[in-house]
Order: C-alpha cells, then structure tokens, then sequence
C-alpha cells in the first residue's frame, strides 16, 4: 500500500513549499501573506488565501506595480486592476502509488550542466527552466555519447511532498522510455527520504498525462496555471 501523506499541502503547494522546506528560496512579501520563489530559481508566486485582498495587495508590494507573476490552483480572474496575461489549464497527479526505481545509467546534474539543461528545456518545452532551478532538488540525467538526452528533476517542496518536473527527452531519443525511467528514478530519490511524489502537467498534454498514469500516477485535482499582471498602481487600484 503506498504510504499515507496528509494533501492539503497540495491545494496551495507554492506557499506551503515557501513557508516549509523551500523557505531558503523565499522572497516574502512585506505584509507576510504572500510569498514569490527566487526569481532566478522559479516563476511561481503565491498567496496566503487567494480569497483575501490583503494577500493580493501584499503580492503586489512585493512584485511591484505592472510586473507579471505566475500562481497556480488559484480561480482564473483576479481581482479588479489586476490583468490576466494567460492562463493554463492544468492537472496536478498524486505519485504515491507509482513504482520507484533507481536507474544505475541516471547522473546527476548540477549548476556545471546548467547550460546544456537550458538547451533540452529550450528543444523539448516542458516548463520552466531558469539558471537557478537545478539548486531546487535532484535533478537526474541521461548522457548518450557525451551528450545530455533526458533529465527530469525537483521543483516545488512542500511539506512531505516533492513535485517531479522538468521532464523531457531530446527528439532524437524519444520512444526508448528515458523519461519513464527517469521519473522513477526521481521518485525512489523522493522516498528515500520519506517524501511523496507528485507532479503538474499542462492539462492538453495528453501524451504526458498518459504516461504518468500508465505509471501509477492518479490525478488528484486541476489546477489553473494563471500568469498574471499586478496593477499599474502601487496602490493596488486600476
């Protein structure tokens, strides 16, 4: 049976990485009920209570006014004098039922690997991927001749979870099952250390979503991935 992990850390899992595990990648707002990842490391942002304008105002002193954040599991229309920049319809899958199993061939990647991650993330697009994402977690690699063909690593921390992502294989190896073996990889990595894993993915990539529930993975709700403009005055009014 797979272990038991309380999920409530899921339905807000930005801010309960931020104020959790993932506390040293923090940027607070100023009030304390919003948070933002290291620019440099993560997109996402996130509020206390999404039903609280306070928490939105916070998030607006901290981005500054006219600036574009990213927040997820939120309702798709922000508050008034806020833009909506685009939104992303997702899924967010619970991985405590899938086979974990190191993978001998998988290396390790790090800060010296960045450039060529950031080239497979540019070829295969399977999120964001910024100079600092790899300090997030374990990011693990297939190499074929030398050069870097698969790599899936850790995102978003919250208490008790990891989320899996950065999941991508070159065009040229695809169909040999790297990206499979690699999350399962993450995943053993994941429960050694008596975390569960769970990951997001773009709701109309089917073929993805497909394979991770071939794998074990369940969908446990679908969050909206919202990019979002703060309002032009600091104020918080349009």
């Amino acid at each position: 049976m797979p272990t038991e992990h309380p999920t409530a850390p899921l339905d807000n899992p930005v801010w309960a990485a931020l104020n959790g595990p993932h506390r040293a990648f923090a940027v607070p707002a100023p009030g304390g009920l919003a948070a933002r990842y290291l620019p440099a490391a993560n997109p996402f942002a996130a509020l206390a209570d999404p039903h609280d304008p306070a928490s939105w105002a916070d998030l607006a002193a901290l981005a500054g006014p006219g600036e574009t954040v990213w927040l997820t599991g939120l309702p798709p229309a922000p508050p008034p004098g806020w833009d909506t920049v685009m939104t992303i319809p997702g899924v967010q899958l619970d991985g405590r039922a899938v086979r974990a199993e190191h993978a001998p061939e998988a290396v390790r990647l790090g800060p010296a690997d960045v450039a060529e991650m950031t080239e497979l993330v540019r070829l295969t697009e399977p999120g964001p991927f910024l100079p600092r994402t790899v300090e997030l977690g374990t990011y693990l690699g297939i190499r074929h001749e030398g050069r870097l063909v698969a790599m899936a690593g850790e995102r978003m921390h919250p208490p008790g979870w990891t989320e899996i992502s950065a999941v991508c294989t070159h065009p040229d190896h695809r169909g040999k099952g790297l990206a499979g073996r690699l999350v399962r990889a993450v995943a053993a990595g994941i429960r050694d250390r008596g975390d569960a894993p769970f990951l997001h993915a773009a709701a109309d990539n089917t073929g993805a979503v497909r394979l991770y529930g071939a794998m074990g993975f369940t969908l446990r709700r679908e969050p909206v991935f919202v990019g979002v403009r703060t309002p032009a005055d600091p104020g918080g009014q349009p």
